[in-house]
């Protein structure tokens, strides 16, 4: 994501646009059932969860369109294994308590 940052501010800088959002996803989704169990295997800890029915306005499916960021950056996410992006955001987290801010 550092890669598809940087790319966007030069390319901002560069074109003197101002701001442009960039999506940088993988346009590979996943259920939160999913992202439960992944978590569970990182952990190696129970995560406590609860099944419901679909709040109102919830969308059935969400992806992100990385095309944008593709076409006009060359950037296309590294991580697609949900597995590997749970363990890196894992890794960020413990190694940044504090968030942005540290």
């Amino acid at each position: 994501a550092l890669a598809g940052l940087r790319a966007a501010y030069e390319k901002a800088i560069d074109q003197g646009d101002g701001f442009r959002a960039f999506n940088l996803g993988t346009e590979v989704g996943h259920s939160v059932r999913e992202v439960v169990r992944s978590v569970e295997r990182v952990t190696g800890r129970p995560v406590p969860a609860r099944v419901g029915p679909r709040r109102p306005g919830d969308p059935p499916r969400l992806l992100a369109q990385a095309q944008a960021a593709k076409q006009d950056l060359g950037f296309v996410a590294g991580h697609r294994e949900l597995d590997v992006i749970v363990e890196t955001a894992l890794r960020w987290r413990r190694n940044h308590p504090a968030g942005y801010g540290a």
